[in-house]
């Protein structure tokens, strides 16, 4: 669960230990497209000469992927659920240096109490 999203809780398992799953809302996801900065391009190229961690890379791929979970925490807000199950990620290549990151899982409301 992230700050900015901290009034939908996000799980990648069917359920909440503790909680009922009250109503199941549908399907909601939330995606980011971005492009890679030329910079980390050099830096990524020098890596692979030498070895090591992208950490442009990474970093990018860290942001996207919080976009994505932002985009799709709202998605389930607007459609009336608190929390978001099976959440899962996909990333495709959409052109020549840009990807796509996607987030989606299953919206539902969720109440303390046994499952």
């Amino acid at each position: 669960m992230t700050a900015r999203s901290s009034a939908i809780v996000l799980s990648n398992i069917e359920h909440f230990p503790g909680y009922t799953i009250t109503r199941h809302l549908g399907l909601v996801q939330g995606s980011t497209v971005r492009a890679k900065h030329v910079g980390r391009d050099i830096m990524a190229g020098l890596k692979n000469i030498v070895g090591g961690e992208l950490k442009g890379y990474t970093e990018l791929l860290n942001e996207s992927r919080q976009e994505a979970i932002d985009r799709m925490s709202e998605q389930a807000r607007a459609v009336g659920a608190n929390a978001v199950i099976n959440v899962r990620f996909s990333t495709a290549n959409i052109a020549a240096g840009a990807a796509e990151i996607l987030a989606y899982g299953t919206a539902v409301v969720i109440a303390r109490g046994e499952e």
